[in-house]
């Protein structure tokens, strides 16, 4: 068998934007690579066992995945809450570039992906793939009203449930961008309408109406049908996706299956089987059955013999929801609920050493696990420190299955092939910065060690929150300090003058920030 380095022919780098793609050399490779792409929900980086030794969580499918695939350390989403993840994840660029600048969709909003934009879904079906999405998809759809009329058009207020016709099919959904088969809830697991379509229908028409419910069940009043139990929400996912592998094996050509899970994001809400597993709590336990749900997803193609010949990868969307507690357990007296639910006296970090949590533009917000499994072409049992974002994947996806990628669509996607390949004749070097974004649409530069925040706060749920452009800035170098306790701001002005400029150039001039270069640092 040839080398793999031999098959891999880079186009030239176009303005500095092109993403790196392989010619059609590797069209003719005897088989292309399936992909399965999982990406969990709210999984902080802390809660698997191979990022954080001190876990009392077990995760045996994560870790088994990290002694036979690679871990990424320093792996980021573009944004620290989930719709624009998903957008950059699927589409190979930043969600600001779109109109949605902050917050996330809900179940009722119109479509996020415009109409021309290709995502690795469409890019692989070109090739030949067969795709499919199976799980939570939180970019919009296309609902049908009963007064033929989308009264939600233009912004992402909460819809009155009862305008949508859903004996209608959806006519902007996962099969308009890619995917041949798709089975779906429309949004978060808290979020209405309480509802699976397959293929742009309902399976069952809603009947009954679900109240608004705190902790800890976290529900938001809305329709739900007959089918849908949220207990059993994510086995009955993992049922449909290993039901697609299994045939697709069958099917003499490769696939992609794109996997999202509404777990371990609220309501936490575990199975039977896995409650008082973990002695954690709730959270913990529900971080047991998304391992237990990953572990599913390796038997399924185990059990259908085509583990060797795919490109596995295993993330998450942003950081936990759970805050970081001081190592004195007694504090759990004096804070909230939510917090409580995910610890014991000797309590889990679900971020690890990390500041904030999902939602900042801190790295607890951002920073998320990241592991790939590709039998006899990846290296096993090794960690990366590579700097990559989730938009990187589209590119890197491609390139394993050899297509051409178009960088006037995804110009914020940029391969990481060659670093987990380790390839002699390649370096590794990400074209650009990344950009983190936070809830309220604050925004930093990551470069190298460096990362710079354009606020004054965490814009998102750490007080102070603060304000998007609002001085004074922040400026941390994380391989000294990857906690962001010191801000290094005033003793480095050429470092922010530097970062400064190469935001600005990321940006381009269609997305029109304020003038964040004018004024001073304020103490």
């Amino acid at each position: 068998m040839r080398e793999y380095s031999k098959l891999l022919v880079i186009l030239p780098i176009l303005i500095g934007l092109q993403v790196p793609a392989v010619s059609s050399e590797l069209d003719t490779a005897p088989q292309r690579p399936n992909v399965v792409l999982v990406l969990a929900d709210d999984l902080g980086f802390g809660d698997i066992e191979p990022n954080n030794s001190s876990s009392k969580i077990p995760t045996p499918a994560f870790n088994r995945l990290a002694r036979e695939g690679m871990r990424f350390t320093d792996a980021h989403t573009g944004s620290s809450v989930c719709t624009p993840t998903r957008y950059g994840l699927l589409c190979g660029r930043y969600a600001w570039r779109t109109r949605l600048k902050k917050g996330v969709l809900n179940g009722y909003s119109e479509p996020l992906i415009e109409k021309a934009q290709p995502t690795v879904a469409s890019l692989l079906r070109s090739a030949g793939y067969t795709t499919a999405c199976i799980g939570k998809w939180h970019l919009g759809l296309g609902w049908q009203s009963k007064s033929g009329r989308s009264p939600n058009a233009g912004h992402f207020k909460k819809a009155d449930d009862a305008w949508v016709d859903f004996g209608q099919a959806v006519d902007d959904g996962p099969r308009e961008h890619g995917f041949d088969y798709s089975y779906i809830i429309p949004a978060s697991l808290d979020m209405s309408p309480y509802v699976y379509l397959e293929n742009g229908k309902v399976t069952a028409l809603p009947k009954s109406m679900i109240e608004k419910r705190g902790f800890p069940q976290y529900l938001r009043r809305g329709e739900v049908s007959d089918d849908f139990d949220h207990e059993a929400s994510l086995s009955h996912l993992l049922e449909k996706a290993g039901d697609f592998i299994r045939q697709s094996a069958r099917g003499g050509k490769p696939f992609f299956l794109y996997f999202p899970l509404p777990a371990p994001h609220k309501p936490v809400i575990p199975m039977e089987q896995f409650q008082g597993k973990t002695g954690l709590g709730p959270y913990g336990d529900f971080v047991a059955q998304v391992d237990w749900t990953v572990g599913g997803i390796v038997d399924a193609l185990d059990q259908a013999g085509v583990a060797e010949n795919t490109l596995l990868l295993i993330t998450s969307d942003n950081g936990s929801f759970m805050k970081r507690l001081p190592e004195d357990a007694s504090v759990l007296d004096h804070v909230d609920d939510e917090t409580v639910q995910g610890y014991s006296s000797s309590h889990h970090q679900a971020n690890g050493i990390f500041r904030g949590t999902k939602a900042d533009i801190y790295e607890a917000g951002h920073r998320v696990p990241l592991l790939i499994r590709w039998p006899g072409k990846i290296k096993s049992g090794v960690s990366n420190s590579s700097v990559v974002c989730l938009t990187d994947i589209l590119a890197t996806v491609c390139e394993a299955a050899g297509v051409v990628v178009d960088a006037t669509h995804s110009e914020d996607s940029f391969s990481f092939l060659p670093s987990a390949l380790a390839l002699p004749d390649r370096v590794y070097h990400r074209e650009r910065a990344v950009i983190h974004h936070s809830a309220a649409g604050i925004f930093a530069v990551r470069e190298g060690n460096w990362k710079l925040i354009f606020g004054n706060g965490s814009g998102g749920r750490e007080l102070p929150k603060g304000k998007p452009f609002q001085r004074p800035f922040q400026l941390y170098n994380l391989s000294s300090d990857p906690e962001e306790e010191r801000d290094l701001l005033k003793e480095n002005p050429k470092k922010v003058l530097q970062l400064e400029n190469e935001f600005a150039l990321i940006l381009g001039e269609e997305n029109p920030i304020p003038d964040f270069k004018q004024g001073q640092d304020k103490d």
